[in-house]
């Protein structure tokens, strides 16, 4: 059981059992999976009643808030306790190619530390990367009503139009940062 665990699963069995938690959840409990709006349930659960947006019951969603935490601790688990000993992140021949022609060397974390380092948050590039990709993630997910993965497996599961919407401008949005701004900016 636990050699299970110490390799990835493939995508043909760790997503079709992604995709089945949610609709189990909708069709049972009647719960909508999403993680975007935890920070506004943690907030509301440590500021009560100082902002009107957080003025509402907050333990209502506590089982999304324990969802998130599960996800961080899973993380951590990965990280510590499952992770590769050698710290090699396994990723196709072409991935890597393309990567190097990028000027990413270093494959050794779960992040290019070129991009995303310590050192390189006090680089152009990299305050560029962090703040400037963080506020458009955070904007464009209370813009859009969530997250991409609440979208993609909630709004999915829920036949959503406004997620499938959503969804399609996230891949195409993808699609284009890739081919177009990535370099650009990877360039600098």
């Amino acid at each position: 059981m636990l050699d299970l665990l110490s390799q990835p699963w493939p995508w043909y069995v760790a997503g079709p059992l992604i995709g089945l938690i949610v609709p189990m959840l909708l069709l049972l409990d009647g719960k909508c999976f999403g993680i975007s709006e935890n920070l506004r349930h943690f907030c509301a659960a440590i500021l009560p009643a100082r902002v009107e947006l957080f003025r509402y019951d907050w333990r209502g969603e506590a089982w999304n808030l324990a969802v998130a935490a599960g996800i961080l601790l899973g993380g951590f688990v990965a990280a510590t306790w499952l992770a590769d000993p050698n710290g090699t992140i396994v990723i196709s021949a072409a991935t890597r190619a393309d990567l190097s022609a990028l000027g990413i060397a270093d494959f050794t974390g779960p992040a290019p530390r070129e991009f995303f380092g310590w050192p390189s948050l006090t680089t152009p590039t990299g305050a560029i990367l962090v703040l400037a990709g963080g506020f458009l993630v955070g904007f464009g997910s209370r813009y859009a009503g969530g997250c991409t993965s609440g979208h993609a497996i909630s709004g999915l599961a829920d036949l959503q139009r406004p997620s499938l919407i959503a969804v399609l401008g996230f891949f195409a949005g993808g699609l284009f940062v890739t081919h177009f701004i990535l370099p650009i900016v990877f360039a600098l």
